[in-house]
């Protein structure tokens, strides 16, 4: 978990700026395609990823004001990519106003458990991270490209002059 304010922010600086990545790779029509009838379509696993920083940093008492929790997917891929981008840059600024070192430490009420704002942190990346996964592969299947993000994608190796691993 994270000790200090700037740990967090250095990664959600790298993490935000690749959830960035796979958000503006969306086109309008990918925002449909799912996997089955049972789950969510691409476009709406992209706008909870939006959506989740204001809902789970209100129980530490920050206030995202740029985009609401319940507010329903837009129409279009860019829609959501901004508003990705206003909530993640609101939450930085947020915290760097309200918060110090030794908020981390302070303990919130959060789904029925109580989470250090350390762990909230750790948790909103990691939740990022999950859905990248999920969304990987429901843009592999709406026949977009998937940005590499901690090496390259099957899509990106040739950039690089070389063959994709085998599988």
């Amino acid at each position: 978990m994270y000790q200090t304010i700037a740990e967090f922010l250095s990664d959600w600086q790298q993490e935000s700026v690749n959830t960035a990545k796979y958000l503006d790779v969306l086109t309008d029509g990918s925002l449909s395609v799912k996997e089955s009838n049972e789950d969510r379509t691409l476009g709406r696993i992209a706008w909870h990823i939006v959506t989740t920083i204001p809902e789970m940093m209100k129980h530490t008492g920050i206030t995202i004001e740029t985009v609401k929790e319940d507010a329903p997917v837009p129409a279009t891929a860019q829609e959501i990519a901004q508003a990705y981008r206003s909530a993640a840059s609101c939450l930085v600024d947020s915290i760097k106003s309200h918060w110090t070192d030794d908020s981390l430490k302070v303990e919130d009420s959060m789904y029925g458990a109580t989470w250090s704002r350390s762990l909230t942190l750790q948790v909103l990346i990691r939740h990022e991270i999950h859905h990248r996964g999920q969304m990987s592969v429901l843009m592999r299947q709406a026949g977009l490209k998937v940005p590499g993000i901690y090496g390259p994608s099957r899509e990106e190796w040739q950039t690089f002059g070389m063959n994709p691993p085998a599988v």
